[in-house]
């Protein structure tokens, strides 16, 4: 519960390189903005996403609905993503994350949102 804590505490301040670090080396994704099925990634490659997700939206947010721990390696949170886009578009989507954790790094990041553009 601390590192998830610890973790959209970084994601909020922009700190995309404390955040990486709280991955292994290489972890496992499953994200629609990654493409379909488990994406490895590294932690170098972690930054430049979200470093260029924060150029999009620089006042990007993660506001924590709930936290929900699973077992001993498992924690789900539910969130909600907001920001607002160079043009002055406001965006909110709930997201849905599940966290494997092992000898206190994420090993895999399960992401669920609806990726469908109206």
């Amino acid at each position: 519960m601390d590192l998830v804590n610890r973790y959209f505490e970084h994601f909020n301040n922009h700190e995309w390189e404390k955040m990486a670090e709280m991955y292994t080396e290489t972890a496992e994704f499953k994200d629609p903005s990654l493409g379909q099925g488990i994406v490895t990634q590294t932690r170098e490659q972690i930054v430049k996403k979200y470093s260029e997700l924060n150029e999009v939206f620089p006042d990007i947010n993660d506001k924590v609905i709930q936290v929900y721990p699973s077992g001993e390696k498992h924690v789900i949170v539910e969130f909600v993503s907001s920001g607002t886009a160079p043009d002055g578009s406001e965006f909110e989507l709930p997201i849905c994350t599940i966290f494997t954790i092992e000898n206190g790094k994420i090993i895999k990041d399960f992401t669920y949102y609806d990726n469908f553009e109206e």
